[in-house]
């Protein structure tokens, strides 16, 4: 465990700090050495999610998640109350081959992958072979949250619907203890996934689906509005 959580460490400070130019190959690095660890540790493929049945299973799931998140964030952007939460600069001022590029590559190829080896994979098989499956759910939701309070850094900067948390010493700590106990939750969502489909495959579209349909609708509603 003590390897795995070094491995995180490292990666975060490398991705938020240090080096986030390299995220990719972070991601990339840590995730393989994660797995490595795995192995070291005893856990097998179906452990992990990751073997030919439940690969297998995972597309189905996968197929059903994607199509209703879509569905749900395009039922969201209709309504007046929730469309706010798709105003997110980091988005807006992409251009086509950036976003392209986020979407395509560095969600599913650096986020998705890390994270989901990371928290629904190797932490949550490990846990669960010691202590059970609520505190495999339990620890990695958790772990899950603190992972995102670097990236949460100005937040509220960025997205209009988490400037309503304030300004000053209040507008930079409220939008991140917001984002630890959201990711803390979706965690525990993932986790509960990974437990019903028996693989990996599902929380990470899931997690795919949230985060690149977020950023392609990010990007899509001020060009509808003409802003750029």
């Amino acid at each position: 465990m003590f390897c795995v959580l070094a491995v995180l460490v490292g990666a975060n400070l490398l991705n938020n700090l240090f080096a986030p130019g390299a995220y990719l190959p972070t991601c990339v690095v840590a995730a393989a050495a994660l797995l490595l660890i795995a192995r070291w540790d005893g856990l097998t493929r179906a452990d992990l999610g990751l073997d030919t049945v439940a690969l297998h299973r995972g597309l189905w799931w996968a197929s059903v998640l994607v199509g209703a998140v879509l569905a749900v964030f395009l039922v969201g952007l209709a309504l007046p109350a929730t469309r706010e939460a798709f105003e997110d600069e980091r988005a807006a001022g992409l251009t086509p081959g950036q976003l392209l590029w986020r979407v395509l590559i560095r969600v599913p190829v650096g986020t998705v992958l890390l994270e989901e080896v990371a928290f629904r994979g190797v932490l949550w098989a490990m846990v669960r072979r010691r202590r059970g499956t609520a505190w495999a759910t339990a620890v990695s939701s958790l772990l899950f949250g603190l992972w995102h309070v670097l990236p949460s850094r100005g937040l509220s900067r960025a997205n209009a619907a988490a400037a309503v948390l304030g300004t000053g010493p209040a507008g930079s700590v409220l939008p991140v203890a917001a984002a630890v106990v959201a990711t803390t939750a979706a965690g525990v969502v993932l986790c509960e996934l990974r437990r019903r489909s028996g693989s990996l495959l599902a929380p990470a579209a899931l997690h795919w689906a949230v985060n690149g349909f977020g950023y392609v609708l990010a990007w899509a509603v001020p060009r509808s509005r003409g802003e750029y």
